[in-house]
């Protein structure tokens, strides 16, 4: 029987589990989790009567740019605050001087409900004209102020069609201001035109441009570049390489920016202490047109010439970045080794960082000034190799390839050994 005591008790017991949950903190906004302003990103999409044209992958190029959409709408991380702007999607008439006006906001850059995203995008028209210009000045103000990463993603397939107002010009004005907005472009099936205009666009403001022939490019892409706006703040630091290791800029584990030109090597210097593991990757980005088939190589050779690591990659024609990298560890200075002249049993070590790349620049485009190039260094403490696994080669797996073999040979001769009994047994009955 439940006698009062109980029953009070249980109440009471009741009555602070509601008010427990009711104390539980709803979750929290995106951007305020930890009081830093959200990460933002608008999508700026041509709707001119241009993108009616059918030559990606069998379909039209709204087709491939609403699929694109719908595909980074279902992956977008849910603390980056996503918008949608429109050009050239209303007007059909040829007034020129209301043409260069049609630029709406589809959907409002905040936290995205991706129903809605969808219905608004899955409502456009290929219509009217090419306001690039207008579009990238009304998207700044969209994403507004704040101290949060701010990215424009812009995809169009031509050139702007309001001049005078020049969107190169437009996106170094935005560049000026210091507010740290940077623009991506995205050209679906470019002309050269089209294509350098783009171009200008994104290297103004540090961004990316990108050639697009297929669907599965264009969404590969944009997601890409949202998922970046979700990445912490990082501000590379200019540095200059130099033409040999012994006249290279030493650096600390961060993030630079450089320069090369083409056919040109750039060198810098690392010191890592025994112990250390250096790794480093390198960026080079093909902000104008460039001709198909390039690489990238990063070598990690000693103060002598001798390599130590390196790393590779290779492109075959898409106008975008290309990006490899490398690991070194340096292991623990050995005292039955202080005979050995290596650099490698050095206190610390000199490591020279040689990048090399392949681009070419496509007849009659500049030369000048170099690709933009992006390093990273990081040294950190090494792995422990009587815990992990070596960086290079079986390391522990040695043992269990061993067992493994061990254990086959054991089992080997326990099966032959039955087989036999069998055989003996059935013999004698």
């Amino acid at each position: 029987m439940i006698t009062r005591q109980r029953l009070a008790a249980g109440v009471c017991a009741l009555l602070a589990a509601l008010a427990a949950g009711i104390a539980v903190p709803a979750p929290a906004v995106a951007g305020e989790t930890d009081g830093e302003a959200a990460p933002k990103v608008e999508l700026v999409l041509d709707v001119s009567g241009s993108m009616r044209t059918r030559d990606i992958d069998g379909g039209s190029r709204m087709a491939a740019a609403k699929q694109a959409f719908n595909e980074v709408l279902d992956a977008t991380p849910k603390e980056v605050e996503l918008g949608i702007r429109t050009l050239g999607a209303t007007y059909r008439g040829n007034d020129r001087q209301e043409g260069c006006k049609d630029t709406q906001r589809l959907y409002p850059v905040g936290p995205l409900d991706r129903t809605e995203a969808k219905t608004a995008v899955a409502t456009l028209t290929p219509t009217g004209w090419t306001p690039i210009g207008p579009a990238l000045l009304k998207a700044a103000d969209d994403l507004g102020g704040g101290s949060g990463t701010r990215r424009i993603v812009l995809i169009s397939d031509g050139e702007d069609t309001c001049q005078p107002l020049d969107p190169c010009e437009v996106a170094r004005e935005i560049a000026a201001k210091g507010i740290g907005l940077t623009i991506d472009t995205l050209g679906l099936v470019p002309d050269a035109k089209t294509r350098d205009q783009l171009s200008c666009i994104a290297d103004a403001t540090g961004g990316t441009y990108t050639s697009v022939r297929h669907k599965d490019e264009l969404s590969d892409r944009v997601g890409q570049l949202v998922d970046r706006t979700a990445d912490p703040v990082v501000t590379p630091v200019a540095t200059e390489g130099a033409g040999t290791c012994a006249q290279a800029p030493v650096l600390k584990s961060g993030l630079y920016t450089d320069r090369v030109a083409f056919g040109q090597q750039r060198w810098y210097r690392v010191d890592v202490r025994p112990g250390q593991e250096l790794r480093a990757s390198a960026s080079v980005a093909a902000d104008r047109a460039v001709n198909p088939g390039y690489g990238l190589l990063l070598r990690a050779v000693t103060l002598h010439g001798r390599e130590i690591v390196r790393g590779e990659a290779a492109g075959t024609g898409r106008t975008d970045a290309v990006s490899t990298g490398l690991r070194y560890p340096k292991p623990e200075r050995d005292g039955d080794d202080e005979n050995d002249g290596d650099d490698a049993q050095a206190a610390t070590e000199t490591v020279c960082l040689q990048v090399t790349h392949s681009f070419s620049a496509a007849p009659g485009v500049k030369t000048t000034p170099g690709l933009p190039l992006e390093l990273t260094v990081d040294v950190v403490s090494g792995p422990d190799p009587a815990h992990d696994v070596a960086a290079f080669g079986l390391g522990r797996g040695w043992w269990l390839l061993g067992v493994l073999v061990v254990a086959g040979f054991l089992a080997g001769v326990l099966w032959g050994w039955l087989s036999r009994w069998r055989i003996a047994v059935w013999r004698t009955n």
